[in-house]
């Protein structure tokens, strides 16, 4: 093959044919079969051995530009420096390997620089939503048993009056608190790190040398459970440290599929620049970005909080080659009126993850930002992020598939008895691989419920094709049956996603007398546009069958509630036609 001829058509290699010549001995995406926990995994080969390397690996970067957070920059060899910095002062606290250090705040650079402390340590990284409440945390904080928390300054003030019931929480580092705090717990970060413009002052410290093994506990991370308790998932090094291959195996894979071989690394090519629009405290931002941005020496502009004008203002400035995030994020960049005020020609991808999206999406991405390839894929907590990805001509030609699985996992459709059933046919979705987590911290029988054999049950419905492309339903709890027959939510979602006026839509299940459940929505419409309860029924019908056709929907002036992971939250949905 060459990569000096681009191929007529497409593909020209099988997915089958891409994943044997990418992974072959002596290949840079080389696999090998080991034993996790009594099960033979097909492993990356060359992937770093645990999230301590990502660090040594980033150093090499020097003073290359890591952290962007307003006027604040961190180089590399800052980076590096903060966290072995923060790393003797855990030590000094007693943080010993296995025990719990919980991060709280939202998107700042101290965020990574605990994160990789804590783990450069052997400790188990606890980050908490900071979305929750201070009921919440406690929640996350006592279920943990997090022995060190630190936090920025609003969950400091969510977390304050709560500190009487968390006995085994011994210490709390706050960072950008205005005032001192009067507590015998407390020390500001600020008072050990300085401010982040300063980290290349402080000294030149080496990392802990503490024994990691690949599949030592690394981290615990809380599903956004829409009922009961948040579990945490217990994630390991290996489970991590895998998506930095993902992520560099789904752009080199289309390059095969071309015909092509992939380019080698250019030193001299530009850095690649990331817009962090998700939160840290999840696992695409954790793990399927800062991870493999570290260890690559790509550069991280974080958003404290989403604004789509301050998205085009720091693409623009910092040259942002991938921006994205949850599909809502996507069509805000597509759909925002100003978004021609500003030069955005050095966007290169957009992608996005953590719910369905529409077919349309794709197209869009390519009418709007012609220099840049779509992507999606999917993956949950219980996986560490990556699973399945999409992206390029696969995906402009199969846009309502979340991609293939990347080569070290497996996955498979089941029926309720666990039966796996053939191509084409929906059932629920499992997967197995070296990325799917232990279990769930302290939890033994949802674990045995949920993770069989290494296999984890996902809860989604799906169909995977001949070729391996996985295309997802729904979630299991979110099908309709309505009289007898199955609506499945995304199907209906992406009808109203056709109309030219609609941004947003969720489809949630309303209770019927005798039929069980009927379908209603919630629509967001785009800037500008119109249209009426009545003209959106009628589209839908014109699509899909009668019994699909939402029989009440509402509009909403703001893009639909969602969890952190972008997916839409039902049950606040719900409420919403409780009081019309």
């Amino acid at each position: 093959m060459s990569s000096s001829k681009v191929a007529t058509s497409w593909p020209v290699v099988s997915i089958a044919e891409a994943n044997a010549l990418l992974t072959a001995p002596g290949a840079p995406f080389e696999m090998e079969t080991v034993s996790i926990r009594g099960l033979p995994t097909r492993v990356w080969k060359n992937a770093p051995s645990d999230l301590r390397i990502e660090v040594t690996a980033g150093r090499a970067f020097g003073e290359r530009t890591f952290l962007v957070y307003d006027d604040e920059r961190a180089t590399f060899e800052a980076f590096h420096r903060a966290v072995a910095n923060f790393a003797a002062r855990l030590a000094t606290d007693g943080v010993k390997k296995g025990d719990r250090v919980a991060v709280i705040m939202r998107n700042l650079p101290e965020w990574p620089v605990a994160f990789y402390a804590a783990v450069s340590l052997g400790a188990i990284v606890t980050p908490l939503n900071a979305w929750w409440t201070g009921p919440e945390l406690e929640y996350g904080l006592s279920d943990s048993g997090a022995k060190i928390a630190i936090v920025d300054a609003e969950r400091w003030e969510r977390i304050v009056e709560h500190l009487h019931t968390l006995p085994e929480l011994e210490r709390i580092y706050v960072s950008r608190m205005e005032d001192d705090v009067a507590h015998p717990k407390v020390t500001r970060l600020e008072d050990v790190l300085g401010g982040t413009n300063g980290w290349i002052d402080l000294p030149d410290l080496a990392l802990p040398d503490v024994p990691l093994h690949p599949d030592d506990e690394a981290t615990i991370f809380y599903t956004s459970g829409t009922t009961g308790k948040p579990k945490g998932a217990l994630a390991t090094h290996r489970n991590i440290v895998s998506n930095v291959m993902a992520s560099a195996f789904s752009a080199a894979r289309s390059y095969v599929r071309r015909g092509e071989m992939p380019p080698a690394p250019d030193p001299n090519a530009p850095q690649r620049s990331t817009l962090l629009s998700v939160p840290f405290f999840h696992a695409t931002g954790c793990f399927a970005i800062l991870s493999p941005t570290l260890i690559a020496g790509g550069k991280i502009a974080m958003m404290h909080k989403w604004d789509p004008v301050k998205a085009f203002e720091l693409i623009e400035r910092e040259r942002i080659g991938l921006a994205g995030g949850a599909p809502t994020i996507a069509w805000q960049l597509i759909e925002h009126p100003r978004r021609g005020e500003f030069d955005l020609s050095s966007l290169e991808n957009v992608s996005y993850g953590g719910a369905p999206s529409a077919p349309e999406l794709v197209r869009k991405i390519r009418e709007t930002f012609p220099n840049s390839q779509p992507g999606n894929g999917w993956g949950m907590t219980e996986t560490s992020a990556t699973f399945t990805h999409h992206m390029a001509e696969d995906y402009l030609n199969r846009p309502d598939s979340c991609g293939p699985a990347v080569p070290v996992c497996d996955m498979k459709v089941v029926d309720p008895d666990g039966r796996t059933l053939p191509p084409n046919t929906v059932g629920e979705l499992m997967g197995f691989g070296p990325n799917v987590v232990i279990g769930y911290w302290n939890k033994p029988e949802a674990t045995a419920k949920t993770f069989i054999d290494g296999w984890v049950k996902t809860g989604d419905l799906a169909k995977i094709d001949e070729e391996g492309f996985c295309f997802i339903v729904d979630r299991a709890k979110d099908m309709l049956i309505r009289g007898g027959e199955n609506i499945y939510c995304i199907e209906v979602e992406n009808a109203l996603f056709e109309h030219p006026a609609v941004m947003d839509a969720g489809v949630i299940g309303l209770p019927h007398k005798t039929l069980g459940e009927e379908p209603a929505a919630v629509v967001t419409l785009k800037p500008g546009a119109e249209a009426s309860e009545a003209e959106l029924r009628g589209f839908v019908a014109e699509r899909l069958a009668a019994f699909k056709v939402p029989i009440k929907i509402v509009f909403r002036t703001e893009t639909l509630p969602r969890n952190a992971n972008g997916k839409i939250l039902k049950g606040d949905l719900k409420t919403l036609f409780e009081v019309v």
